[in-house]
């Protein structure tokens, strides 16, 4: 990827990581650009909402601490990914980072 790609999705990258609407902003306005920083960070970010669906099925259903834990691993992959999106790297949040780029690698 090169540092011009980057730097030009560096801003919808940063924004898909801003709740679910900023994750539908950065999809939307990047369809004309195809910019493929951008959509490995969504891709990211797509995962990580699914993690936090997960957590709260998991906290309702099963066990509130269980489910706190969940969302605790989600919250520091969120922050993970938001601060490698900031600082320009495309790297994959860590153990299931590299899944959630092949689930959703039909989003590009």
């Amino acid at each position: 990827m090169s540092n011009q790609t980057i730097q030009e999705g560096k801003t919808l990258a940063i924004v898909s990581y801003l709740t679910f609407i900023g994750l539908i902003i950065a999809i939307i306005m990047n369809l004309e650009k195809k910019n493929t920083f951008t959509f490995f960070h969504v891709r990211q970010m797509l995962g990580l909402i699914l993690m936090l669906l997960f957590s709260n099925l998991v906290e309702e259903y099963v066990n509130s601490w269980l489910g706190t834990s969940f969302w605790i691993i989600t919250f520091v992959c969120w922050l993970f990914g938001i601060f490698y999106a900031a600082k320009g790297e495309a790297r994959p949040i860590p153990v299931i980072g590299e899944k959630f780029q092949e689930w959703f690698r039909n989003i590009n």
